[in-house]
């Protein structure tokens, strides 16, 4: 009889081996490592004041996940989660208030924001293209660390504002969530370490009930699964998709796609990691471009739909460290969980019964995480700011990002079109990069470097 592998005797790449029962338990263990973050993202996006429906985002982070898994053919043990990066661009949709955005709905303005995410994600596709003809070193010359770690740092700053005041809205409870944080990353053990933003925001919520801050009043009305509520149900969440459909508007997309130059960094940085995970060089095979694809595509399916961009998560690769299983079949099972999970109108409610203070204190780990990675970004592939080329290129960006509080408008032809301070900032690094002389950035020279925009990483 043949003896089954054990974590013991190495790696695991066929969960089949363990029994159907195991494999079952290994998907749930990959959806709630997933799962903080990803529901995050909606919440966040809602305190913007834009109306991102949690299950949508939960119903296309595991559809998602599964068509990446089919363009990379099976290979991959990825989960695609919703993307912090974007968050910047959900914040400047929101506060947008010049031409016709100037008297138009949240609802509407979430509509335009998912345009501008379609365009990102098509964005991936371009890259994918380029890298699959020039190859990714010829590529990854033009948007070195020196670029793409000021754009993290601002996108961590820039958000901040929005931290303070929902934090300040009940500060003691921000402070418990703050703090379940902590001490799940600093000093959790196995999958506590893996999870702290999910248990940082579940805690919270406890002690909320405890203390009598949720209200409880509407759940009684929201079924468990499917249901007649003419927000949440079942048959009024599939008609949603005709009714969120993405629109499209220059300025929108300005603010949004940019954005990409992170997120397809933070990509390229996340197959680093799970290829050196695996001991399997995924950027070789299926390759780059393939992944690039999955994740573009996938990204913009769900932009054109009405939800977030998408990412890989280095949560999950957390979780192919600790479980030493690294079957992508397990990693399907947590995107068909994902799924299944958004057609829940009771679940839908209880996220949005979360306490702005939960996620204001979330936030302050959040944001400043971001920022602080875009930081190791820059230290761990050595950028020399004793070089004026990168100095000069840095200080334009930080400025650019930071300076341009209210964008920077202008006309074309009878259209107003607005540049948002990333965008701005995103633009004038890369161009800046592109003309001034001196780039020595090598792709591949740092392995722990090219790990390096790892924002669903905490």
């Amino acid at each position: 009889m043949k003896e089954k592998p054990t974590a013991q005797s190495g790696p695991i790449r066929d969960a089949r081996t363990l029994g159907t029962p195991k494999m079952l338990i290994l998907g749930l263990q990959h959806m709630f490592a997933m799962f903080g973050a990803t529901v995050l993202v909606p919440i966040l996006v809602q305190s913007y004041g834009l109306p991102l429906s949690t299950q949508t985002t939960l119903f296309f982070a595991g559809f998602g996940t599964l068509f990446f898994h089919f363009c990379t053919k099976l290979k991959v043990p990825a989960f695609l989660g919703s993307s912090f990066a974007f968050l910047g661009g959900f914040a400047a949709m929101a506060n947008l208030d010049s031409g016709m955005y100037a008297a138009m709905e949240p609802g509407e303005k979430l509509q335009y924001a998912c345009g501008g995410i379609m365009i990102a994600g098509l964005l991936y596709v371009v890259l994918a293209a380029i890298i699959r003809v020039v190859g990714v070193h010829r590529v990854m010359h033009f948007l070195p660390p020196v670029v793409t770690g000021p754009i993290i740092i601002l996108i961590g700053l820039n958000l901040a504002p929005s931290a303070v005041a929902n934090a300040s809205t009940c500060w003691w409870l921000a402070l418990v969530s703050m703090a379940i944080i902590v001490v799940a990353n600093i000093w959790g053990k196995g999958m506590i370490k893996i999870i702290p933003i999910l248990l940082g925001v579940v805690g919270g919520y406890v002690v909320a009930v405890v203390t009598g801050q949720v209200d409880f009043s509407g759940l009684a009305g929201a079924s468990l699964v499917g249901g007649e509520n003419p927000v949440l149900g079942l048959q009024p969440f599939l008609t949603n998709f005709s009714g969120s459909v993405a629109k499209f508007d220059l300025t929108a997309i300005l603010v949004m796609a940019p954005i990409a130059i992170a997120s397809m960094m933070e990509h390229i940085g996340d197959m680093s990691a799970i290829s050196a995970t695996v001991g399997e060089n995924f950027i070789e095979d299926p390759g780059l471009h393939r992944t690039l694809m999955g994740d573009g595509v996938a990204t913009a399916l769900a932009g054109f739909f009405g939800g977030p961009a998408n990412t890989t998560y280095g949560e999950n690769t957390g979780v192919l460290v600790l479980s030493q299983v690294h079957d992508p079949r397990v990693i399907r099972l947590a995107a068909l969980y994902a799924m299944l999970l958004s057609f829940s109108p009771a679940f839908a409610y209880l996220v949005n019964t979360i306490p702005a203070a939960i996620i204001g204190g979330v936030s302050f780990i959040l944001y400043g995480m971001i920022s602080a990675i875009g930081v190791r970004n820059v230290v761990e592939n050595r950028v020399d700011f004793t070089n004026s080329r990168n100095l000069i290129i840095a200080a334009v960006i930080l400025v650019c990002g930071l300076g341009f509080t209210d964008g920077l408008s202008f006309q074309v032809g009878s259209a107003t079109i607005t540049l948002t301070a990333l965008a701005v900032a995103a633009i004038a690094g890369i161009v800046l990069n592109a003309i001034l002389p001196g780039n020595d950035f090598h792709f591949g020279k740092s392995e722990k470097g090219d790990d390096m925009a790892s924002l669903g990483k905490y």
